[in-house]
């Protein structure tokens, strides 16, 4: 019984990396698209499917970075920190995120950094939590 629920959860998650990949692969394949007409050029079919690939790959990668980091800091939630220290090799997107994370705590709503009472541990780590939606 045990055995073939393992299975089935395996198959379950399977199946929705299917769903998440497929859908990935369309909005990068959009992207690459739009990209391509706005500046006037033809993209190959094989290479936009390369393009999409690597990508999603990539996107892999880096969400398992993420995850890795956090488990480090002694967190279960990624956070903003999180996905600069990701880009720690390249200058200029250390500095866009670093300013999209002041611009996000900028624009917070006050009554939305009100929190339960966590430890001081967790409480300062989720002050620049990201939450964002699916498509």
């Amino acid at each position: 019984m045990e055995e073939s629920r393992s299975e089935l959860e395996r198959e379950n998650d399977e199946e929705a990396t299917e769903i998440v990949r497929d859908r990935f692969r369309l909005s990068t394949i959009s992207i690459v698209e739009a990209q391509a007409k706005k500046n006037d050029m033809k993209i190959s079919e094989p290479i936009v499917a390369c393009v999409s690939d690597l990508a999603f790959k990539y996107t892999e990668q880096l969400a398992r970075d993420l995850e890795l980091f956090a488990q480090h800091a002694g967190r279960k939630t990624v956070n903003m920190e999180d996905v600069i220290l990701s880009a720690h090799r390249n200058k200029n997107l250390t500095s866009s995120l670093r300013s999209f994370c002041n611009d996000l705590k900028a624009k917070e709503i006050p009554s939305e950094r009100k929190r339960k009472k966590a430890s001081k541990k967790e409480d300062k780590a989720s002050t620049s939590v990201v939450h964002i939606p699916d498509l």
